[in-house]
């Protein structure tokens, strides 16, 4: 008999997205943060230096863990050509008409001959309830708790979040980096586009406009 296959909510950790905060099935909470890459070798060797020497600094400093992550991702560009043909149309100019032949016709073959691949960079920083040990004897042994067994305070936590996610952008900007946090909506289409890769991915976010991403 084959087996069933599971709704995706069953399969991820997470419980909801609310506040631009992410919510996990076991209590704890996640924020991401959007971060523009920079290409250290069009530096010089002193600003090269520089920022590895700041980086080192940021990380250094922290007192909590995070996780950096780089998603590559498929990039379509057919609403890219549709703007571009929407111009040619409206174009009175016989020779630019022409030029934007050309561009398009050199775009189609491009893609069409290799994939066009588009980079994103995420921090994702983490607030987690800490769970009371297990403590053997005494008069009132006391059994271990999961953090999802704990009574949870989300504005509580979340400011907690908030404070470290703060700390995260402010020593990544002194690196020379440009980062800022993804909203609920952002999130939501974040997640969407990971667990669905074969669907056509709308539009870049406001965030991805704000740091200049697309």
């Amino acid at each position: 008999m084959a087996q069933e296959s599971q709704p995706t909510q069953r399969i991820i950790d997470i419980e909801t997205i609310r506040d631009g905060t992410v919510i996990l099935k076991n209590g704890g909470l996640r924020a991401v943060v959007m971060v523009r890459g920079i290409n250290v070798y069009l530096k010089t060797e002193n600003e090269q230096n520089s920022i590895i020497s700041a980086f080192q600094e940021f990380l250094n400093g922290l007192d909590f863990p995070i996780e950096i992550i780089i998603h590559s991702r498929r990039l379509n560009i057919l609403g890219y050509l549709e703007k571009i043909n929407a111009r040619k149309e409206q174009e009175t100019n016989d020779l630019l008409r022409t030029q934007i032949d050309e561009y398009l016709a050199y775009i189609r073959d491009l893609t069409s001959s290799s994939t066009i691949m588009s980079k994103r960079f995420y921090v994702v920083v983490s607030y987690d309830m800490i769970a009371l040990p297990a403590r053997k004897g005494g008069l009132f042994p006391r059994a271990s708790q999961n953090t999802s067994a704990l009574p949870t305070d989300f504005e509580t936590q979340k400011y907690q979040l908030d404070q470290r996610t703060d700390v995260i952008i402010g020593g990544l900007q002194r690196t020379g980096v440009n980062a800022a946090r993804l909203g609920t909506e952002e999130l939501v289409e974040l997640f969407y586009n990971l667990y669905n890769p074969q669907e056509i991915e709308k539009g870049g976010t406001d965030i991805a406009k704000r740091l200049s991403l697309i």
